[in-house]
């Protein structure tokens, strides 16, 4: 990874409920955002076991779990937190909030993948995002 970041938006605070996931597509990378009521955390959407969707996961304190085989991993960390994903780990990323609004930290390119679109970075064209699940785009900003 190189080390120039961006902050992107994402979505508006309400429109992820809390204690639930949403997924987001930024490129070819798959972030799962999480609402834990007091502060939004997001991973790599991919469980490192069978590649599960942890945004569909349930969320226990500031831990997911994957819904396909239970794997547990600390969304503060990435860590596997279960016997199952003890010494897995999943990728994890800054985030903040900035007047009701859902942002992460992204670096401008991965290692082995390409940078991100730059319609992502265009801060008036939040129609870039794909989401996975049906949450409204942040398009009002």
């Amino acid at each position: 990874m190189t080390g120039e970041t961006v902050w992107l938006r994402i979505a508006h605070c309400h429109d992820i409920p809390v204690r639930e996931g949403r997924a987001v597509r930024i490129g070819d990378r798959e972030i799962a955002i999480f609402n834990l009521g007091s502060r939004f955390l997001a991973v790599d959407n991919r469980c490192p076991h069978r590649g599960g969707p942890l945004a569909d996961g349930i969320v226990s304190g500031s831990n997911v779990v994957c819904p396909l085989h239970a794997w547990k991993f600390s969304l503060e960390s990435g860590a596997g937190t279960s016997a199952a994903s003890h010494g897995n780990c999943v990728k994890t990323f800054r985030t903040r909030v900035h007047d009701g609004v859902v942002l992460i930290e992204l670096p401008l390119r991965f290692e082995g993948e390409d940078e991100v679109p730059a319609a992502c970075l265009d801060s008036n064209s939040d129609r870039a995002w794909n989401w996975s699940q049906s949450v409204r785009v942040v398009d009002e900003l």
